[in-house]
């Protein structure tokens, strides 16, 4: 320990002895894993808030109906790939059209066979 008054005689060194240094280094070593577990906690909160929000984002846009002709039996529908696919069976042939899953617009047309 140091003197608290310097300036009288017989004042101690300011020299740390090797225990004391070494429990020093100790102390330092300590308070830097202490930080970086700190930090490490940080992040992964910043991480979880990110997913959250990333996660959380609304659905998009699908079109609420689309037409096909009169009388068509619909054999299947899919929405994928912001794409809906109807397969149907009107005048004697199977179509596909695909719609624009946005809008409902029709993009193409294929015919897959007739009866």
């Amino acid at each position: 320990m140091s003197n608290p008054e310097p300036n009288k005689p017989g004042a101690a060194d300011t020299e740390l002895t090797p225990e004391a240094l070494a429990m020093l280094g100790k102390a330092r070593r300590s308070f830097a894993v202490s930080m970086g577990i700190l930090l490490l906690g940080f992040m992964a909160i910043g991480v979880a808030l990110v997913y959250r929000v990333m996660r959380d984002s609304p659905p998009p846009a699908i079109a609420a109906e689309v037409a096909v002709p009169e009388g068509a039996e619909i054999l299947s529908a899919l929405n994928t790939d912001g794409t809906i696919q109807v397969t149907f069976s009107a005048g004697g042939a199977t179509m596909l059209n695909i719609y624009d899953a946005g809008t409902g617009e029709l993009v193409r047309s294929v015919t897959i066979g007739t009866d």
